[in-house]
This record gives C-alpha cells, structure tokens and sequence, in this order.
C-alpha cells in the first residue's frame, strides 16, 4: 500500500496544484483587466459581441460564481472562441501543441543522453581538461538567452553553409498529411508520406539543437555532482581492487546508482524546454505553441493565451507527477519518507 498510497496522494497535491493555477490565472486576469469581456471580444468587437461574452461567461454575476464558471470551463478545455483565428481555442491547442511537444521530446531525449554522458565524464575527469571544457560548454549554454542560441544556428547552419532550412514545418511543397495524432512526425508516418517525414525531421533539426544546447547543462551538472558521490563509494574502490577496471567501474556501476536524482531534474528540464520552446519556435518560424502564444499575444487574443496557460501548466504539473512516481519506484524511500 506504501507505493499506492504515494502515488494516490502526489495525484491529489497534482489536482490541486492545477485548480490553485486556473484560480490565480482568473484573478490575475480580473486584475489585469477590469473589463474582461472586451479583452475576450478584442479590441475591434461591437458592442453587442462584447454583451453576449459577458452573457456566456457570467461576468455580471459575483466574482466567486465567474470563479467557478472559470474554473470547470478551463478543466474541461472550454476556452471559449479565439476573436484572431475565429475558432475554438481548444481546437487550435490541438492542432498546435503536438507540435511543440514533438520538439521538446526530442529535445529531452537528447538532452538526457548528452547530460548524463557530459556529467559522468567530467565527473571521472574532475579537475582536468575534460572537466573545465564541459563546464564551460554547458555554462555557455545555461546563461545564453535561446534566442542568441537560435539565432547563432540560424545564422551558421542555414545562412552561410545552407545546410538546414531556415523555417517552417516542413517544405511547403509538399502535402501536409492528414491529421490523426497533431504530431506531424506520427502523422506522416501513418500516411506513409516519407517524403514529408524526412523535410520535417530536416526543418526541426536546428529547433531541437538549440533547445537541447540550453537544456542539457542541469542535468549535466547533477550527473556530475551525483556521479563525484558514487565514486567515494566503498562499492566503487572494491570493483576497482578486484580488477574489474576503472573505466568499467566508472560507467558501468557508478553512472547506474548516480541516475535516481537525474529523474528529478528531467522535470524541471521539460519545464524550462516548454519555455524556451515558445521563443525557439518563434525565430524558427516553427509554427507551434510559441507561434500561437505570440500571434495570440501580439493581437490581444485573451481567450487564446489563457487556454495556452493552463494547458502548459497541466502538461509541466503532469510531468512532474511521472517524475515523482518514477522518483519513488527507483528510491523506496522516498515514499517511506513521505
């Protein structure tokens, strides 16, 4: 009962971390905006647009029943109609969020696998050259705003050598296949449209490096520190004494007990890629949530920005329960301890 009762518990703090999220968003936006309606209807809307708003959304009943309305309308998704792109908010979540997430998974694969590996050498190089180049590389990466980062890859790989397309999903050229999943990658695949597969896989390629480059320094330095822990183990010194060899030693049983606080941070890295993916997808012209969060941002779409919100925040609050469970299967003590 110990793991169920955990995983039942960190699934409520989750619940009420997303119902205390849409409760702030509504009252920062009540703050923010005396007169919600005419910011939903836009800032061109007629008078009678603006009235049915506050009609469907009861913004002329108090505020703990807008609250409520508020409330159940964001955790079923109903975000009402965008004033820009005059469709539900909901149906342009999915049309472009998969996309954003296709980018971040890969981004997060590859900035796990670089993390880990940059760590544990550097760990095992600790106070050598090895050591100083991948901290200087992950610094750079960690202070760099991911627009600098963006733009510099643009610039290189795109301008000057023309090895990477410059933006865009895929070439225009070619047929988008037909929607199933949203991620354009799956989608593809089902329609056997390789052709359409292969540009996509070109043109988010220098979306993924940029991301990955911003990213890959946490987990690189918690692997480091981690895996500078393991090697004062008694386990650690009594492989090497039995000849088993200080490389194997190193990367075969070291790295594997110096991955439990890695899981954690993969958390935080999703999060911080969420983030950096909106300014990424932007100078990539990647037409995903970042896309969608500045197109709605920059034509006063209020609907639009709220459903990007707390859709973010729900996907950044599920990840982190995964982490937490996958936290406490790989550490009985976590869940003994809480």
């Amino acid at each position: 009962m110990g793991l169920v009762g955990y995983i039942i518990r960190r699934a409520l703090y989750s619940v009420l971390l997303v119902v205390l999220s849409v409760l702030l968003v509504f009252f920062l936006t009540h703050f923010l905006a005396p007169n919600p309606a005419a910011v939903w209807a836009g800032p061109h809307a007629a008078q009678s647009v603006v009235q049915a708003i506050v009609n469907e959304y009861h913004f002329n009943d108090p505020l703990y029943v807008q609250a409520y309305y508020f409330v159940t309308g964001a955790l079923t998704f109903n975000f009402g109609i965008s004033p820009y792109f005059k469709q539900p908010v909901a149906s342009l979540i999915a049309t472009y969020f998969p996309r954003t997430l296709e980018l971040t998974f890969f981004a997060m694969a590859i900035s796990v696998l670089v993390g880990v590996f940059t760590g544990a050498f550097a760990a095992a190089h600790r106070n050598k050259k090895g050591d100083y180049s991948v901290r200087l590389f992950y610094l750079i990466g960690w202070c760099a705003p991911p627009f600098l980062i963006s733009l510099i890859l643009q610039l290189i790989f795109s301008y000057n050598l023309n090895y990477f397309p410059t933006s865009l999903l895929a070439d225009p050229a070619l047929a988008t296949p037909p929607f199933v999943t949203g991620f354009p990658l799956i989608d593809g695949l089902l329609a056997g449209d390789f052709p359409y597969v292969e540009s996509h896989l070109i043109h988010m390629a220098l979306p993924v490096v940029a991301l990955t480059f911003i990213s890959f320094g946490l987990i690189t330095r918690i692997m480091r520190s981690s895996m500078l822990e393991s090697l004062k183990a008694d386990y650690v010194r009594t492989a090497v004494m039995k000849g088993v060899g200080t490389r194997r030693a190193i990367y075969l049983h070291a790295l594997k007990n110096s991955l439990i606080p890695v899981i954690t941070v993969i958390a935080l890295t999703f999060a911080y890629l969420i983030a950096g993916a909106v300014v990424v997808e932007y100078v990539f012209g990647y037409e995903g949530m970042g896309y969608l969060i500045t197109t709605a941002l920059y034509n006063y779409d209020y609907p639009t920005l709220v459903g990007c919100t707390m859709v973010i925040t729900i996907s950044v609050v599920s990840i982190n329960l995964v982490a937490d469970v996958m936290y406490a299967l790989v550490d009985p003590r976590v869940r003994l301890e809480g």
